[in-house]
């Protein structure tokens, strides 16, 4: 007898600095969800403070639960099975998220199922409408995450570069902390950067033509820190610096995505990941797009960054392939390649 497939999933996300939970169906798709974020308690330190970032995470996720079930009108009896982010991520909010999880699934005698955080923004973009068809490109820029994977199906993923050293994410916050920006520094440097001449400053494009897939951003890094102490740091001297950093890791980006298109041969490139929320980027790769005849992607911007659509979606796709379930044993994977998944 072929077991019947969970239908209503609880999506649990706490990986970092955002508690994210939502509701998805397999049938009605997207039920609802809510995300609480703490940048404004992280900011007053300039980056996330872990022990800060848990402890709230512990206040957060059973009323943002009930608040996501009463916006879809369920029950926790309702509930079929709980994903939730196993990681990788910070150790103690990742134990917050899976503590909640196995708790409710044990509670409940329904399956609980951990999901890899990358996963979640890699099948994000399928949330959209249109949607991408299999197979195709990936563009994962995420936190501390830059990759271009192939994706074949759910569990199917392919690396085909990375970053050898920072990441996009991390050029972008670690620039901005250079020019004294607020946190997140991504976003408030790509602010800045619409008051800013980038061609005033040539900054290099670390590996855009090393003949393969890899990146790496720790020389741009360099070279801004070099422009902040050369030059008087006035504000249009500042927005000038964060103008020309934004191009340069956006020309990598696109450069890359390109020649990965060109090597697969495929014709649709989905991104996915918060540096995907940036306008540049998206412009430019859609511009990049007419001209190569091949389409792109993305979540919309509110699944960019972390939320816990992504983790309900990826896991109602992995309980579709009747995928093992993990059990209620506190199993975090703080560090945990995507190419270890199946």
């Amino acid at each position: 007898m072929k077991k019947l497939i969970p239908q209503l999933v609880l999506g649990i996300e706490s990986s970092c600095d955002e508690t994210g939970i939502a509701l998805y169906h397999q049938q009605d798709g997207l039920l609802a969800h809510a995300l609480y974020t703490q940048a404004a308690m992280h900011s007053e330190y300039g980056g996330v403070v872990p022990e800060l970032a848990s402890r709230d995470h512990v206040r957060r996720a059973l009323p943002l639960i009930r608040q996501t079930l009463d916006q879809a009108d369920r029950q926790l009896a309702d509930l079929d099975a709980i994903a939730y982010t196993r990681g990788p991520g910070l150790a103690g909010a990742l134990l917050v998220g899976t503590s909640v999880a196995c708790a409710l699934g044990y509670a409940l005698d329904i399956p609980v199922l951990g999901i890899h955080h990358l996963e979640g923004h890699l099948l994000s973009p399928l949330l959209a409408d249109p949607a991408p068809a299999l197979p195709f490109v990936a563009l994962l820029v995420s936190g501390g995450h830059t990759q271009l994977m192939r994706v074949d199906g759910v569990g199917q993923y392919t690396l085909l570069g990375e970053t050898l050293d920072d990441a996009a994410g991390e050029a972008f916050d670690k620039s901005a902390k250079l020019l004294g920006l607020g946190y997140p520094g991504g976003p408030e440097l790509a602010k800045l950067a619409e008051h800013g001449d980038a061609a005033r400053f040539k900054l290099p494009r670390p590996m855009l033509h090393s003949g393969d897939l890899d990146f790496s951003f720790s020389g741009l890094k360099t070279a801004v820190l070099t422009l902040t102490k050369q030059h008087e740091m006035t504000d249009s001297t500042r927005a000038d610096i964060a103008a020309a950093a934004q191009a340069a890791i956006v020309d990598v980006l696109v450069g890359k995505a390109q020649a990965a298109l060109k090597q697969t041969g495929l014709k649709q490139l989905v991104i996915a990941g918060g540096v995907g929320a940036n306008r540049l980027l998206r412009s430019q790769l859609d511009a990049a797009a007419v001209r190569k005849g091949v389409r792109v992607f993305y979540p919309a911007l509110e699944f960019c960054t972390d939320n816990g659509a992504m983790i309900a979606f990826a896991g109602a796709m992995r309980l579709r392939q009747q995928a093992p379930q993990d059990g209620y044993a506190f199993a975090i994977k703080p560090r945990w390649d995507l190419q270890q998944i199946g």
